[in-house]
């Protein structure tokens, strides 16, 4: 390898350095005991997985899989979300023994950047996965869930938005008629362009009603009065059953008391191709991005031979990192410095301290080129130096 290259990476690859591993490490140790209360069980699946079966399902774009051949020819991926991976594992093996399932994961995923633009090709998730069961209730308990889970890592101020698919799909097959022209709609809002929302509805031959109808869905957000307002711009039954599901949802969510967190936004949609209903994004301060995404997913498992609905979440932690604000620095390690004739001084000092359950790193003297600038990152440091008797 070249010189040029050999302190650079792929793009959107990163190295995590050792202080945030740690911060990482905890945060995730506080969402995966909270997941665990709930009854959900940690799994893990591989890393590659066929293009064929997988990277098919997966709903991610073809050209942000990493592909490679195995000896035999045949096209890998590496895994770019995990709900197409739990959900072959789900209905080859685990639904024969379970039904619901209530599986959750953490693991690092892949997705291929054409350029870095501040999104890592490889971050890792942390989620749920509630399989085969079809109600309101799952929905509710996977987004109640998520609240669960966000304060466990001691985030206080976040939003859920919520919407339905079924709503938005309906609306724009009334308006523009077919599916090419309602995609172009979806594509607008899945990425917040507003503005390029607003400037393609109106270069539509359209009636100025149906123009209208349009836009006001930009404008039906929050808690009141948004499900009337929605139905609103309806005509016939269609779209119908989604507001009663959303309905339906709110009064389980008051139930659990996360309500507070909630916001309905009928004009939420996704990327993600195998959403089928109930969909939600959480947000936070300082986090320029959905720091968690979910919804159900009903016609994923058939793809793998089974029948039957699912609902989940997912969240990103080098989001929720951002949004922890976790460049602080705490609970650093105490230091033992020290010099031969009074290593044992040290060793046993450093006992103690593991014997509390607290970090300590025990250094030779002889081994460190800067002494001031090693201890400057240190608060709690012993010095063993010289002879006995003349700890600082």
């Amino acid at each position: 390898m070249s010189k040029l290259f050999m302190f650079e990476k792929p793009i959107g690859m990163r190295d995590t350095f050792p202080h945030l591993y740690k911060m990482k490490q905890e945060i995730r140790s506080k969402v995966e005991q909270e997941l665990s209360t709930w009854g959900y069980e940690f799994m893990e699946t591989p890393a590659l997985e066929y293009d064929e079966t997988v990277g098919a399902a997966s709903a991610i774009l073809d050209q942000q899989l990493f592909k490679l051949l195995d000896q035999q020819g045949r096209t890998l991926v590496l895994r770019p979300d995990m709900t197409a991976p739990i959900a072959r594992v789900a209905a080859s093996k685990l639904l024969k023994d379970r039904n619901p399932l209530r599986l959750a994961y953490a693991a690092n995923l892949f997705r291929a950047q054409q350029r870095e633009g501040g999104r890592p090709a490889e971050f890792e998730q942390i989620g749920v996965e509630l399989i085969g069961d079809s109600t309101v209730s799952a929905d509710a308990e996977t987004i109640a869930l998520l609240v669960s889970a966000l304060k466990a890592a001691g985030l206080e101020d976040f939003t859920i938005s919520v919407g339905h698919v079924g709503f938005v799909q309906e609306l724009f097959l009334q308006i523009v008629g077919t599916e090419e022209r309602a995609e172009q709609l979806r594509k607008y809002l899945y990425e917040k362009n507003y503005v390029g929302f607003r400037q393609h509805v109106e270069s539509l031959s359209l009636s100025s009603i149906d123009k209208q109808r349009l836009l006001k869905l930009l404008h039906i957000q929050g808690n009141d009065g948004s499900i009337e307002k929605a139905e609103a711009l309806l005509e016939g039954n269609g779209g119908r059953e989604a507001l009663r599901e959303l309905e339906e949802l709110w009064d389980v969510l008051r139930d659990y008391g996360v309500d507070e967190y909630v916001k309905m936004d009928v004009s939420l949609v996704s990327h993600m191709s195998y959403y089928t209903g109930v969909l939600f994004e959480v947000y936070a301060d300082n986090v320029g991005f959905a720091l968690g995404n979910g919804g159900r997913y009903n016609n994923l498992l058939r793809q793998f031979g089974a029948e039957v609905g699912a609902t989940g979440f997912g969240i990103r932690m080098d989001y929720l990192m951002e949004a922890l604000n976790t460049e602080k620095t705490e609970n650093q390690p105490a230091l033992i410095l020290f010099s031969g004739e009074r290593r044992k001084e040290a060793v046993e000092l450093a006992a103690e301290y593991r014997r509390a359950q607290k970090a300590v790193i025990v250094q030779d003297v002889k081994g460190v080129s800067n002494v001031d600038r090693f201890t400057a990152g240190f608060s709690d440091v012993h010095t063993f130096i010289g002879k006995a008797g003349d700890q600082a």
